[in-house]
């Protein structure tokens, strides 16, 4: 699949994805990327969240791939019941553990827990093994249970701009290759 035979769902986290986030640079240059705008960034609603990423899945005229990072990957996740539109794929990147109350901030376990049943379509986890919002050993168990590919990202931290990912060559070139192996 190309690009542009889909659209591009970007789903950022708390408090969004700022200019410089990897997000944000992949939404300006995929012709058919388009943001899911949260109402509320900085006090995150679970049932919001998710309803608003499910309306914007649902109001696609395209087969969709879902771009998420960090709180944006629970919100998919808790979502997909409510899709009625085709999604064919999902690329998620450092996903929290929104189950660890030593986790901060604190609202991020509204979240969870997790949904442990295999996902329905192909999914990539990216994760850090230092990443302050969630353990690698938990992104690979959760991965495990949805049947996604875990990829290691090392010590990258959040993968966010903070910890310099802002351009990201090495996820584009592994979404990339996610895509191309995608089925309408």
């Amino acid at each position: 699949m190309k690009a542009s035979e889909a659209e591009i769902l970007i789903i950022p986290g708390y408090t969004n994805s700022g200019p410089d986030h990897w997000q944000s640079r992949w939404e300006t240059k995929l012709s058919t990327a388009r943001r899911v705008d949260q109402a509320e960034w900085s006090k995150p609603v679970r049932e919001d969240w998710v309803a608003k990423v499910a309306e914007e899945v649902n109001a696609a005229t395209l087969p969709v791939v879902l771009v998420a990072h960090s709180l944006g990957i629970p919100s998919a996740v808790h979502a997909i019941p409510l899709f009625r539109k085709q999604v064919v794929g999902a690329f998620f990147v450092a996903p929290p553990e929104v189950d660890n109350p030593a986790v901060r901030p604190r609202h991020l376990m509204s979240f969870g827990p997790y949904p442990r049943d295999p996902l329905p379509f192909p999914t990539v986890t990216i994760a850090s093994r230092n990443d302050p919002f969630g353990s690698y050993e938990h992104a690979d168990d959760i991965a495990a249970a949805w049947g996604s590919l875990l990829i290691d990202a090392g010590e990258s931290g959040h993968i966010n701009a903070e910890s310099g990912h802002g351009p990201w060559p090495e996820g584009t070139m592994v979404f990339a290759q996610f895509l191309s192996r995608l089925k309408a």
